[in-house]
Order: structure tokens, then sequence, then C-alpha cells
């Protein structure tokens, strides 16, 4: 028990010497302690960004043999794709040269060479079906049975002549009768026309007459009454010139300028001005006014030469402060001066006795026993 005692015990005492010669090694280094480096630390960071950098170069490498194979991928799938489009190609021509011929079209006859030699004259007779208007294929003149035709052609001339004659004499017959009814009746209506316009004349006379008569009547009452209107007209202005003259306008009564709102207002058109009372008592109130206005001039006058007056003394007061601070602060100094020489002299001697009493001097075995430890 006592050995293993003894030997725990030594591997503590190894164990702790190991650590403090460490934290020496630590301590006692000027450039760790003064940079403040942890060589360590460094050292594992630039084994982590060495195995960071490997880590990063194995993916790149991974991923470009991934990307080489699928680049022989892509060109084998493009290989194969162009083949089977040559191979699409070739089958789809096959199939239109074998089936998809020209002659089997449903247009072929718009672009076939051989058109016009297979195709039919234009009409085989007048009743073709395909003589239609459109076509112009067929003309007023140019059919099969022309001798025919011009001869029935001839004969409806005649017919039709020999019809036009009969009916140009039945309508000179006609127009013939015509003119006589015409005749008998412009001779009537011109009996008629004559008579009317004789009781026209007859009663444009008596209307003539009549409007003379009212003319004349019309003009005796419009004399007449433009003499009453002339008369009323002038007892009329007579009757406004004297309540002119004997009215509130021209006599100039104050009382008609008063408004109904309050005796403090006037109607504009109505007033006539201010009386003599009104404006003495207006002046004697601009005479108070000035008055009352050279007081607060004067009052402020005073005012401001008493502030002033204040502000000298009170400037004069700050001087005289400011002088006595001066003077205070200056004997203070010299206080102050005195107490630092007596300190000094004082220092002096005690420094001059210690030198006397303390006569040992420190070697240099004195200076060594520091930072011996790291404690």
């Amino acid at each position: 028990m006592g050995s293993q005692r003894d030997l725990g015990q030594d591997l503590a005492l190894g164990k702790r010497r190991h650590n403090e010669l460490c934290r020496q090694k630590r301590v006692f280094n000027a450039r760790n302690r003064i940079v403040g480096g942890d060589t360590e630390a460094w050292d594992i960071q630039v084994r982590d960004q060495k195995i960071k950098e490997a880590t990063e170069k194995a993916r790149h490498e991974t991923f470009a043999a991934e990307m080489r194979h699928n680049d022989k991928i892509t060109c084998i799938l493009e290989g194969r794709e162009r083949r089977d489009k040559r191979s699409l190609c070739k089958a789809i021509n096959d199939f239109q040269q074998s089936f998809q011929r020209p002659e089997t079209r449903r247009e072929f006859d718009l672009s076939d060479p051989l058109a016009l030699k297979k195709d039919l004259p234009a009409r085989q007779s007048d009743n073709d079906i395909r003589n239609t208007i459109s076509g112009m294929q067929k003309f007023m003149g140019e059919d099969l049975n022309f001798r025919e035709r011009k001869k029935f052609q001839e004969e409806q001339n005649r017919e039709w002549s020999l019809q036009q004659q009969r009916e140009w004499e039945d309508a000179r017959a006609h127009q013939r009768c015509a003119e006589d009814l015409y005749l008998k009746t412009r001779l009537q209506f011109d009996e008629t026309a004559k008579h009317l316009q004789n009781l026209e004349s007859a009663t444009r006379k008596a209307v003539c007459v009549a409007v003379k008569e009212f003319n004349k009547s019309q003009a005796t009452e419009s004399l007449e009454r433009k003499i009453q209107e002339k008369k009323q007209e002038q007892e009329d202005n007579v009757a406004e010139i004297s309540n002119l003259l004997h009215g509130d306008l021209l006599s100039e009564n104050p009382q008609q300028a008063a408004s109904s709102f309050g005796p403090h207002r006037v109607v504009p058109d109505r007033w006539k001005g201010m009386t003599q009372e009104q404006l003495e008592q207006i002046r004697l109130v601009q005479k108070q006014q000035i008055q009352e206005k050279l007081r607060l001039q004067e009052e402020e006058r005073q005012r401001d030469m008493d502030w002033d007056r204040r502000r000298v003394q009170m400037a004069r007061a700050a001087l005289l402060l400011e002088r006595q601070q001066r003077r205070q602060q200056r004997d203070l100094r010299r206080a102050l001066d005195c107490n630092n020489l007596s300190l000094a002299k004082e220092q002096r001697l005690q420094k001059k006795h210690m030198e006397e009493i303390c006569t040992n001097e420190p070697t240099e075995d004195y200076f060594t026993q520091f930072n011996t430890r790291s404690r």
C-alpha cells in the first residue's frame, strides 16, 4: 500500500512538473506573450485547411470524371439520334416514292404537264352543259344555227315595225282629241277668270274705302292719346320737382341715412357725410390717442433707460467680482508655491537622511531571483 501511494505521489508530482515546464515555456516566450498568438491552434487550422483543400480537390476531380463520362454518353446518344434521323428520312422517301406519287394527288390536275393534251375542247355543241355564263364560250351571234336565227330575227323586226306604225297612228288620233278638249277647257277657264277678276276689283275698292276710314279714326284717337300723355307727363314732372325740393334728399336730412340694422350703421347711397359734432368728436379722440401714444413712448424710453442703467451696474459689479476672484487666485497660488517649497525641502532632507541610514546596495543576485516561476 505504501509503495502504491508513493508511486501515485511521484506520478502526480511528475505531472505537475511537466505542466509547470509547459506553462513556463508559454509564459516566458516573449513572442507569444506580446503577439498573443496560439501556434497549436494555428497548426490545427493549417492542417484543417489542407484537409479541406484536399477534399475539395478530390470532389472537383470526381465532378470532372463524371462530366467526361456524361460527355461520352452524350456523344453516343447524338450519334444514335443522327442515325435514327437518317433512317427515318430514308423510310419517308421510300414511302413517298411508293404510295404518294404526284399523279395520285387530288390537285394533280392543276400542275399536270399533259393537262392541255388531255383536256376536252371548249364546247361540242350549243347545248353543252359546260357553256356556263362565267365560262364565256358562247356569245350572241356565234351559235351554230346562225342562219335560222337571222331569218327569225328579220321576220320579228318586220312584225315590230308594223306594230310600231299602228301604235303611232293611234297615238296621233288620241293627241288630236286631247288638243280639242284642252282648247275647250282653256276657253271656259278664261271666262271664269274674267268674272273672278271683276269681282276681285270691286271687293278691293270696298276694302280700300273701309281701311281709309279706319285709319282716319285711328289717327284721331292717337293724336288725342298723345295730347293726354304729354299733359300727364308735365303734371308728373312738376310733382317730382316739388317732392325733390321739399324732400330729405336735397334738404340733407341726416335721418334718411339711418339704417334699420342699428344706430351705428348708415345707408351708403343716402348718407351725406358726418356732422360737425361727429367730426369734432373724432378729432378729440384722435388727440387723445396721440397723447396716449406719446405717454407710452415716454414710458418705454424711461424703461429702456432704467434697463440700460441696470445693465451698466451689473457689468460694473461683474468686473469688480472678476478682479476680486483674480486677487484671491493669486493669493492661493502664492500660498501653494510656499507650501510646495516647504515640502520639497522636507523631501530633500528625508532623502539625505535615508541615504545616510540605508548603506546596502542591491546586487545582481537580487534581480536574478525574479521570473524563475510561472506563478
